[in-house]
This record gives structure tokens, sequence and C-alpha cells, in this order.
């Protein structure tokens, strides 16, 4: 029998070493589907219950294996589906390529079912690569190219194939006019900056008498490089979201997240550094960095596209983070000025003290910094966490201390809902011997982490660690937006839009043959997280939290806090005044005080 198209897709997918396709069937891929029972289901197709969903585990797939994410849908409404979660990897740098479907060539133009311009809708999001195949001879190149655009850029590519092409005949191109050949590989290489561009940061760092270091998720091949420039210069290191795990949290001085979901430590670094060095973060909240003209600055990428965002660098340098700081370190004086990093252990020694309060202050029924912060110390040292969007990553950014080979991650940039339980599907695919956890909201859950329950049920045998908990913060509330609609627009919750049903989540997962618990008081929690650990199966975590926890940013006033929690009971005036009272005085358990950015001298406002 002839080799179709859509044997050729699955044959040169394999030659890529790619293992997994995760997908959603439909006739506009049905090529491709009879192509893999042809070829003994390989690469295996991952089947999601929504095409969404299969984008976010091919996102996390690839976060956490360090490959190409590959994800696959229909025409029409599949390609369509997967926009979200392809946005996702473009925004945070995700190798993924997506392998759509399209109608008959013959119809192409003619408003027939299922018809959409998919190259006029994927130009965007797969705008390094996107490109439809409409003769056998384009392949394998079109692929090859897509393939290795997505790791050369750490991008989204997409290969469009129409349903007809798909059951032609294959035939390679070839040694002729307007034909591509291609071949498979992709290099490796660790680009480097200039002789000249290493000495001029080193001149600014060397001049620095208070650095500070942000480093982002392209640092993190270069954990043992920042440490030693870290200690060379006496400084501190903040970490944007999505490299939590690039460096470990319990380093004295690691001052942990930055932004509106960092700590105290990071913010009142940055407000007080007279030196920045920047390492693999494009991090976007120039509000959280210092002052303009308040420090030199140095940036080192190795994306020459993102260097020089966000803040008036003086040096910067295009490369790899390790290779450009083990280049940098021998031109690196020795700082001997000490005090500046001794008040960086001190100040990050006492936001840890006030973790620990702000997880015992008293919630009705259960503080959800609480359940983050008892589940740090139980942490598996090979553990894979992935934070979904809301008030949960709150508590994942500031709670949890990552360390060692553990792995964390979210949706950083376009902080979408739902990936958090998707990701995790995907990272026990990359590494099925080790255990994950998803820490989602209740609203991620409803939205879709439930349906994906049914596909961790159809898969999770497979795996040799099966322990994946899926951590519910229950609490009938859309929580993050609650909480911004009264900081920024002191506005009370609006119910009709915030409000959300109690879901029997562990009764759920339990009627699909996983383990599942509803934690419903404080003293059940460390041993819902130990039972969950100790699990022969997947577990859901039913925790019941208080809505009215408040996610603090690191830089806000008693004053903003106060009127915002308040803000709940406008219109009940005698019921407001004891509420501020009593507020006030628990509120002070969460902040760890210090300078805010409007009390510096000529400051800018810092909300």
């Amino acid at each position: 029998m002839s080799m179709k198209v859509s044997d050729h897709v699955l044959e040169r997918l394999r030659d890529w070493e790619v293992e997994y396709v995760f997908a959603y069937p439909g006739d506009g891929i049905n090529g491709l589907l009879a192509a893999w029972g042809r070829a003994d289901d390989n690469p295996r197709f991952i089947q999601a219950r929504h095409e969404e969903m299969a984008a976010f585990e091919a996102v996390g797939y690839a976060k956490f294996s360090g490959k190409v994410g590959v994800c696959a849908a229909t025409s029409g409404p599949g390609a369509i589906h997967l926009l979200n979660g392809l946005y996702d990897a473009k925004l945070d740098h995700v190798p993924v390529v997506a392998i759509v479907g399209q109608t008959n060539r013959s119809a192409m133009g003619g408003s027939y079912q299922q018809e959409v311009d998919l190259l006029s809708l994927y130009k965007d999001v797969a705008s390094d690569f996107c490109e439809m195949v409409t003769v056998p001879e384009q392949l394998p190149n079109v692929l090859d190219r897509a393939m290795r655009t997505a790791m050369a850029r750490r991008s989204v590519c997409a290969v469009i194939i129409p349903a007809d092409v798909q059951e032609l005949d294959y035939s390679p191109p070839e040694h002729a006019f307007k034909m591509v050949p291609s071949s498979l590989g992709m290099p490796h290489y660790a680009p480097v900056p200039a002789d000249d561009d290493l000495a001029r940061a080193a001149e600014v760092l060397n001049a620095g008498e208070k650095v500070a270091i942000l480093i982002g998720q392209g640092a993190r091949s270069a954990r043992t490089e920042v440490m030693s420039v870290a200690d060379r210069l006496n400084a501190g290191v903040a970490k944007a979201l999505l490299g939590k795990d690039a460096l470990d949290d319990d380093l004295p001085y690691v001052t942990g997240s930055i932004g509106l979901l960092g700590t105290r430590p990071s913010y009142e670094m940055m407000m007080d550094c007279d030196t920045l060095l920047v390492i693999g973060s494009s991090f976007p909240y120039t509000q959280f960095l210092p002052e303009f003209g308040q420090a030199r600055a140095v940036q080192i990428d190795i994306d020459p596209h993102m260097v020089g965002l966000r803040y008036p660098f003086e040096v910067n340098l295009v490369g790899d983070a390790r290779e450009t700081l083990t280049r940098l370190l021998p031109l690196l004086k020795a700082h001997k000025n000490k005090s500046w990093r001794k008040k960086i252990e001190k100040d990050v020694s006492r936001w840890w003290e006030v973790m620990q309060r702000r997880a015992a202050v008293d919630a009705e029924p259960i503080n959800p910094e609480y359940v983050a912060h008892a589940l740090s110390d139980l942490l598996p040292e090979n553990v894979v966490v992935a934070a979904d969007s809301g008030s949960a990553a709150n508590w994942y950014a500031r709670h949890l201390k990552l360390r060692g080979a553990m792995r964390g991650s979210l949706s950083g940039t376009l902080a979408t809902m739902g990936p958090g339980v998707p990701y995790v599907i995907g990272a026990k695919f990359a590494h099925g011997d080790r255990p994950a956890i998803a820490l989602v909201g209740d609203g991620a859950m409803q939205m879709n982490g439930m349906a994906e329950l049914i596909t961790i049920h159809k898969y999770w045998r497979e795996w040799q660690d099966p322990r994946l908990i899926v951590a519910v913060l229950n609490n009938q509330d859309l929580n993050q937006v609650t909480w911004e609609m009264r900081a920024m627009s002191g506005a009370p919750q609006f119910e009709p839009s915030q409000s959300l049903p109690d879901v029997a989540y562990a009764d759920f997962a339990r009627s699909l043959g996983l383990h599942g618990i509803r934690v419903e008081k404080p003293g059940e929690v460390r041993g819902a997280w130990e039972a969950a650990l100790a699990s022969d199966r997947p577990c859901v975590l039913d925790f019941v939290t208080d809505p009215a926890v408040p996610p603090i940013p690191p830089h806000a006033s008693l004053d903003q806090i106060e009127a915002a929690a308040t803000s709940i009971l406008k219109g009940d005036s005698d019921r407001t005044a004891m509420v501020r009272q009593g507020f006030k005085a628990k509120v002070q358990e969460f902040l760890p005080g210090g300078r805010h950015r409007e009390d510096r001298p000529g400051a800018q406002d810092g909300k």
C-alpha cells in the first residue's frame, strides 16, 4: 500500500522523536486519524476533552520536558479552540507545533461548512511560521521548518493540512526547480556576547554598591552561575514568576517572586538598589523595578528581540545565560561591603516569618494561605507544580519554597484561566516517574478542570508514579477579580458575576475511580496533603477556603487594604464600622511593614 501524506506526517514526527500529540478528533483530520491507526498509535494520540485543553497539555509538556509540544485539531471550530492554549505558549516563549485540518481544497472560498481562513486566523499566534500544505512535495520541508523554528525561537508554529491533501499519495520533493528538500535535526548552540560588551557590563556591575538581580525562566540552566554572581556581588536575587523554579527559595538572599504577586523583600530591594542585573526575564511591570535614573542596569537574554525592554538598560548582552555568566564572572570583582546583602537576608528571614503568621491567621473556615504553606514542607524533592491563574497563583508565588530539582510553572504572561490541570497532565507525560500537583481555584476547576479529570482517569495507570494531586481552593468566589474590584475600583463584590456554586469536587473524582477528599477544617489540611501524597492514584483535594483573605500586593498600604476589605459592606454603615476596626487589627498580621514607594522623596505613586 502506498504511503499517504498523513502517513508521512506521522513518520516525520517520529523522526523528530515526537512521542505524544495532544489532540481531539474531527473529520477535518480523518486522514491523520486513519494514519494513526496504521501506525499503531505512534506517536501516541493523547485524547483531551477539548482542543483548548490539548493545547494546554502540549504547553505543559513542553515547559516541563524542554521538548517541542505538539497538538492537533480538526478544521474550523477545532482549530479555533486551540488558540487560547497556543497564545499561552507564544507569550511564555514555549515551543509548540499545532497541526490542524482544513476543508478540501476544492471547497475553499465557497463558504463551506467549517471553512475558516486559518492562515489569517493563525498568522499572529504562529507569526514565526504558519503554512498550509497544498501538495505532497511541500512535505517534509514544512513540517521540518515548523519543528526547527519552534525550537530555535521558542515559539508557536502551525501546519495546516486540508483534508483531501491528507489522503493523497506522498511523493517527496525531487532534485528539481522549485522543489524544496529538507533535513532533520536541530543543532544545539549557545550564543555569547562580544568581549567588549562583557567588559562594559562588568564595569557597570563592579561600580555598584547595592546590586539587585532579577532572573526569569531563561536563567533556569544557569543556577550555579547565578549563585556565583550573586555571591561575588553580594547581591540579592528576585524571581519573575516563570523563573520561580530557577533558583532555590530557601537560599537566604533569594527574595522570592516580584510584582503584584510578589514579596515585600523583592519590592524593597528594587526600591533601594543602585544596580540591576536582569537575566532571562521579560518581567513586564515597570513599577516594580527601580525608578528610572536610580539604578544602572544590565540585561542578559538569548533573544535579541527581547533585550532593552521594560527599563533603560545601559548594557544589553545577547547570549545564553549560562555561557554569558561563565564569561562574565572572571571580570567581576568581589564586593567587600556586605551590609547590603545582610539587609536583604534580614528582610527575607522576616518575610518568611510573616508568611508563617499570615498562614496561621484564623479564617472561615480555612485560610487559603495555610493550604499552600502546609504543602511547602511536604513537597517531594522531584515534584512538578502548576498553579492556575487567580488568587491561587498568589499563594503559589509566596508560600511554596521550590528547591533543588522541583519544577513549577503557570500561565505567566497571558495569565489565562484554566491551564493548571492540563499543565500537570502534560507534565505527567513528560515525567511519568515524578509526582505532580495542580493548585487551582474553583473558577478554573469549573471552567475546564473537572472535564480533564476524565483525561486523568483515562491515562493515569500508564504513569510510573501515579500521584497527581489537584488541589481546589473552593471559596465559591471568583476571588482574584473580586479583590481587584475592591482594590482598584473601590467596588463591592458584584454577586451575579462573582459567586460560584459549591461543587462536590472530591465526590466527582471518586465517581471516576480517583481518590477525593473534602477538607473543611484547618486541622485536616496537613493530613489531607499527606494522604494525597501517599495515594496509589490521582487525588482531588477540595479545600473549603475563606474568600475574605486578601491577596495583598507587596507595595500596598494598610489604608488601601482596609478600604478594599470594607468595600464588601458598602451601604451597611454599622457593620462596616465594626469590620473596619476588626479587620484593621487583623490585617496587621498580614503586613511585613516597611517603606512604601509613595514614602520615598520625589518618588512616583506606587499603586
